[in-house]
């Protein structure tokens, strides 16, 4: 009995090898991984992110919400969300390629100049 039960077990923590991914023999990863996310609130006139920097390039989900009273965007990298109503969520979806300090802004008229802007860190 211990002994079809020792097989058993065996068995299923093979079988379960099976389900987890590997990289290919290429080097790739998976980019689940390796992606960050991001929260980013805006308002009158301010952005707070949840983080300012990463640690390394790739691709980074910005999950901006409006937390304010009129329509702002946050745009980044040559990247922007489409203006945003009060109370709504956008996601931006940037690859960062290279090394740097990215510039980001409310790109609605005055409000970059009233503190909607900032610098985000790719290490």
């Amino acid at each position: 009995m211990k002994k079809l039960t020792i097989s058993a077990l065996a068995a299923i923590a093979i079988a379960s090898l099976a389900l987890v991914p590997i990289a290919s023999a290429h080097g790739e990863r998976s980019t689940a991984a390796t992606a960050t996310t991001v929260q980013v609130k805006g308002g009158e006139f301010f952005f707070r992110l949840s983080t300012k920097s990463v640690a390394k390039p790739g691709k980074v989900t910005f999950v901006f919400k409006n937390t304010g009273h009129v329509l702002h965007d946050f745009s980044i990298h040559g990247r922007k969300t489409p203006l945003i109503q009060p109370d709504k969520t956008a996601k931006l979806v940037v690859s960062f390629t290279k090394k740097g300090k990215y510039a980001y802004l409310c790109t609605v008229p005055g409000h970059a100049q009233a503190g909607m802007k900032g610098t985000f860190t790719v290490r």
